[in-house]
């Protein structure tokens, strides 16, 4: 575990990287793998990976958190698994599909609007009282996406609004998370999402192939013999799941609330360098003010209403709880 404050933030840092490289990677895979078919491998591997992290963890872990006696037995942890693991799947498939019609650099951040989505959401719901801040912070991130979606080109992309129907379905899954996941320890309900993404992406693909979706596609031995096709599988599984959870988790109790939150605003930036570099991705003016209009709305959500920020497993930025 992890003792200096300054190796946490750089490790968190590190996090937002590979966030932000991921989508270059991902989208380089799903030009191949159909984007179901990628996920089921990619949430297979992911939950396989943090197998071994829980079984050397579990003799720290109080029985009691993992099973809550309200449900008496695991029925609880695979029924609250597989209902957030919806919510994860449909996020990470609307997601995924859109990178197929938008770019990196709007995909990144685009999906930082997860961030003023979650108290909203919590507000829907729940009645959960919503700052001021809160408001305003959905109020500059719609603008800021209307510039980023129109962009120098005046033109409405369909990835772009996939994406951000994403970024509706994680914020959902933060909000019930934080409602419902507090029940179970980390790790076993981390897995159970993971698996239920895996299962779900595996019938969405199985769906699709029997529809004649896949006809045009080469076989799927065929696409697994890429090798690009298996570092995205292998970067996405071990390094932007297994590895970032573990990072997430040792980190978050060495920093301060307010430097998390400015941390994992990182991770569009990152993403659009990445963009930039890898594929040669440029905004013009009115994409660059829509992104900086979203990056301001995700810091006042996390940081207007001074509450204490909870990073959640498996999803790649920070709430308000």
């Amino acid at each position: 575990m992890l003792s200096s404050s300054v190796t946490a933030v750089w490790l968190l840092v590190l996090v937002n990287l590979i966030w932000g490289v991921g989508f270059v990677v991902v989208d380089d895979a799903i030009d191949v793998m159909p984007v179901n078919i990628f996920n089921a491998f990619r949430f297979g591997a992911a939950a396989l990976a943090l197998i071994p992290l829980w079984w050397f963890s579990r003799h720290k872990t109080n029985k009691n958190k993992i099973i809550n006696s309200e449900n008496g037995s695991t029925k609880g942890l695979l029924f609250t698994g597989f209902a957030l693991g919806l919510f994860l799947f449909l996020g990470f498939f609307l997601q995924t599909k859109g990178l197929l019609y938008t770019s990196v650099s709007n995909t990144g951040f685009i999906t930082g609007l997860c961030v003023p989505f979650v108290p909203l959401i919590g507000f829907i719901l729940y009645r959960t009282k919503v700052s001021s801040a809160v408001w305003l912070s959905v109020i500059i991130s719609s603008v800021g996406l209307y510039f980023l979606t129109i962009g120098d080109k005046l033109a409405l992309n369909n990835g772009d609004i996939l994406v951000a129907f994403g970024a509706l379905c994680y914020a959902a899954h933060i909000t019930l998370m934080a409602r419902y996941g507090g029940k179970y320890a980390v790790l076993p309900l981390s897995i159970m999402q993971l698996l239920a993404v895996a299962i779900y992406s595996t019938l969405a693909a199985m769906f699709e192939y029997f529809s004649g979706f896949y006809q045009q596609m080469s076989p799927l031995l065929a696409q697994l013999s890429q090798s690009n096709i298996i570092a995205a599988i292998a970067y996405s599984a071990i390094l932007s799941s297994a590895f970032a959870f573990w990072a997430q988790t040792a980190s978050q109790r060495l920093i301060a609330p307010h430097k998390i939150a400015l941390i994992f605003a990182l991770e569009p930036v990152f993403a659009y360098i990445a963009a930039a570099y890898f594929l040669n991705e440029t905004m013009g003016i009115k994409g660059w003010f829509g992104a900086s209009l979203i990056i301001a709305g995700m810091l006042l959500a996390e940081l207007g209403g001074r509450k204490k920020v909870k990073i959640q497993a498996l999803d790649q930025t920070a709430v308000d709880i």
